[in-house]
């Protein structure tokens, strides 16, 4: 059946509105349990409102629902094929001849359209609102409306020099006014290739911007030659506030779109990208993802006789299911960050195995 029929544009559109209805009503779930713990956390707080509460709930829900979007769609999915099997309308299309692949075509084609503008358009959205809640979070913790997140252990971070050499950058505190980064007792190593010592500069305070660090009151220390003392000291760098604010959010605060830069950039600076691999490879995958679920939402409740009841059978075996998958995805994603196995198995390895299987029981139903 094409996508593109009279009869794939209603299968379309039905699993369309389903995941939408579904979508709608997770997003409330969700949006009233972190409402509710986010009220058990402000109890003792008379200086946070109940606006700040919704705010915060408003931009971590994108990221709360990241987490179950292949489950939403998988039961948006059993929600559409119960009906059309309820209506008899599954029978009625088997009987003219459409196999349960023709059948399944449309619906797998809008759900691979569904994911692809998840990856591409609302994944953005969602990082930005997902980084924009660490930020929140860390000024309610920190009591302090105006904080920026970095890190309170300061800043520790290394980039690619010229000649190979490697200039390492430690700051022992960290404050963004504007579009400027102010570091406070700073020192930067000059490494060679082989991490022998070339030049150390310490310095009192220094500002970043403009892909440049102004250092004041510094001194140089070389080895075998005199120390230096400077009032000021510049030098150029590839780093910018953007970029040192991603060396301290999850890989899940980065937008799809600036993924590939981060993971070029901190590979040329020595940093591990394992979790940005993992990350990146994983958003790819993930329309792949959902039309795996949607196969297993076909085993389950594409039924030829719908007098033969089972409502109870497809609901406790799409449940089941669900979390067997989204545990072994979590355990296979763990190996994959720890290095235990090479990272596309630990990407691609969940998706591969339920479409295996789901197909195969697929084949045995049509056969039958």
């Amino acid at each position: 059946m094409k996508p593109n029929s009279i009869l794939g544009r209603y299968l379309s559109r039905q699993m369309l509105m389903s995941f939408l209805a579904v979508l709608l009503m997770i997003i409330g779930i969700i949006m009233m349990f972190d409402v509710i713990e986010l009220l058990r956390r402000t109890a003792d707080r008379p200086d946070v409102g109940f606006g700040f509460v919704i705010k915060m709930a408003l931009v971590k829900m994108p990221r709360s629902f990241e987490l179950v979007f292949p489950f939403v769609m998988m039961i948006a999915a059993m929600v559409t094929f119960w009906k059309v099997s309820r209506s008899n309308e599954f029978v009625i299309m088997r009987a003219a001849g459409v196999s349960i692949w023709g059948f399944l075509t449309p619906v797998l084609t809008i759900v691979f359209v569904v994911g692809m503008l998840n990856i591409t358009v609302i994944n953005p959205i969602s990082s930005y609102m997902y980084e924009v809640y660490e930020t929140m979070n860390y000024r309610f913790k920190t009591k302090n409306p105006d904080a920026v997140l970095f890190s309170n252990k300061g800043l520790w971070i290394r980039e690619a020099g010229e000649n190979g050499n490697i200039l390492v950058l430690e700051a022992k505190s960290v404050r963004q006014e504007d579009d400027v980064l102010l570091l406070r007792k700073v020192s930067l190593l000059e490494l060679s290739e082989n991490s022998r010592l070339l030049k150390r500069v310490e310095a009192y305070a220094a500002e970043l911007s403009n892909d440049k660090v102004e250092m004041k009151d510094v001194k140089i220390f070389e080895p075998g030659k005199p120390t230096k003392t400077l009032n000021d000291f510049d030098y150029n760098t590839s780093l910018t506030i953007e970029r040192i604010k991603e060396n301290f959010i999850d890989p899940e605060a980065i937008s799809f779109w600036n993924l590939p830069e981060t993971i070029e950039f901190y590979e040329k600076s020595g940093f591990s990208v394992v979790r940005h691999k993992m990350r990146y490879l994983s958003l790819w995958a993930s329309p792949f993802l959902l039309m795996a679920m949607v196969l297993v939402a076909a085993v389950f409740s594409l039924r030829g006789n719908n007098r033969r009841g089972g409502v109870m059978y497809m609901i406790v075996g799409g449940i089941t299911t669900g979390f067997v998958v989204y545990f072994m995805s979590q355990i296979i994603y763990a190996f994959g960050v720890n290095n235990y196995i090479p990272i596309l198995l630990a990407v691609w390895a969940p998706t591969l195995i339920i479409t295996m299987v789901a197909t195969s029981l697929l084949l045995h139903l049509e056969g039958n």
